[in-house]
């Protein structure tokens, strides 16, 4: 079972995807987590990766997609996985169809997580108030405005993939709203529906 988890920072996707993990086996691939592996494993991407990131530049598509093409050929990615926070834009969309195609293997669902924007921002200040008050660190971007600059970029970047997943017929939202085990119900039954077809 390969899936894509979509939706605005704050929708949940990192919640989920764990949840996924602990019920499916299946590992969960974050684009950061693999560009730390890559580095500290010392491979020839991970090695261009730490030369840019030592240059204090943003990682390339290019980077980012070879480090996601070897990820997944390794062994726990063979009963599937979920990718979360990528692809970001229609050009990485593209190159995960490729990598896949070269495997012949699909996706098998891109879940969408719709969310309401203005209630998104409620969630991340309860979020930080939560943190303040158990004497946790609150994160950065778990402000207002950075939250808000953060939405303006998916928007601008990312929010493309839902035309391109729905014209594929791939996408399935889902109720982000909702309290975490419902979405987590309403994702089950489309993982059920994906393993059937």
């Amino acid at each position: 079972m390969r899936l894509i988890l979509l939706g605005p920072p704050g929708a949940g996707k990192g919640t989920q995807a764990q949840r996924l993990v602990e019920t499916h086996g299946i590992p969960q691939l974050s684009t950061g987590d693999m560009l730390r592996a890559a580095v500290s494993a010392g491979t020839a991407v991970g090695l261009r990766a730490k030369a840019v990131m030592d240059a204090g530049e943003l990682v390339s598509d290019a980077i980012v997609n070879a480090i996601v093409a070897e990820r997944i050929g390794e062994s726990d990615c063979a009963s599937g996985f979920i990718l979360d926070g990528y692809p970001r834009t229609l050009a990485q969309a593209d190159a995960v169809e490729a990598m896949l195609a070269e495997r012949g293997l699909k996706l098998d669902a891109v879940i969408e997580l719709v969310v309401d924007d203005k209630a998104l921002v409620g969630r991340i200040i309860k979020r930080a108030d939560a943190a303040r008050a158990a004497g946790q660190p609150v994160r950065k971007d778990d402000n207002a405005e950075v939250f808000e600059e953060r939405l303006r970029e998916y928007y601008k970047k990312t929010s493309p993939l839902i035309g391109y997943y729905h014209a594929k017929g791939k996408l399935v939202g889902v109720d982000g709203m909702a309290d975490m085990d419902s979405v987590t119900a309403q994702i089950e039954t489309i993982v059920k529906q994906v393993a059937k077809s």
